[in-house]
């Protein structure tokens, strides 16, 4: 009876590797995922007190994109679909009047020509609880980059992540300024 069990057994066991090998196999995808990444103007956040100087003591919020990461998956012709993360590092500056604050951000899907397919918005939120840094990772579920045939690769796309900015920020970042809160200040 128990090698009756033990050839039970290891009959199920091998019928799982292969449904699970199945699974693996159907994953594989069949080309390249689009680069990811931040775009370097916007990829900081400083925000000062309203009618103040562009110096230390005026920052209320600050934030910077530090990491970006996709998954991605081909279905035949369909549309490509990839997950993403965002890793954001927030700071809290003496100007400052909350606790929390919410940062708006884009994720736009473009060609590799630069021709932007489509733009989302997201706002992330921190949650300073009395300190002076916070950080976050985002998730972004569903993602999707046309194609029009599955002759076309993931690596004609790009996705391009980035802070909705004011033009002032955006100028801030431009001209190479640069504050950045830490901790033992």
């Amino acid at each position: 009876m128990r090698i009756l069990v033990t050839l039970f057994a290891a009959a199920l066991l091998v019928g799982c590797q292969s449904r699970v090998a199945d699974v693996f196999d159907s994953r594989q995808n069949a080309g390249p995922c689009p680069p990811v990444g931040a775009v370097y103007d916007v990829a900081r956040y400083v925000a000062f007190a309203d009618g103040t100087d562009e110096t230390y003591p005026n920052i209320t919020y600050t934030a910077e994109i530090v990491d970006v990461r996709m998954f991605c998956r081909y279905a035949d012709k369909d549309p490509l679909v990839a997950q993403m993360e965002i890793d954001f590092a927030f700071g809290k500056g003496d100007a400052a009047r909350s606790d929390t604050h919410a940062y708006p951000y884009f994720v736009a899907v473009t060609r590799r020509n630069g021709k932007v397919l489509g733009k989302e918005y997201f706002n992330v939120e921190a949650d300073f609880n009395g300190r002076k840094l916070d950080g976050r990772t985002e998730s972004i579920a569903r993602i999707e980059i046309p194609r029009l045939d599955e002759s076309i690769a993931g690596s004609n796309f790009e996705i391009l992540v980035g802070f909705d900015l004011t033009p002032e920020q955006l100028e801030f970042n431009r001209a190479g300024k640069r504050f950045l809160l830490n901790a033992e200040q």
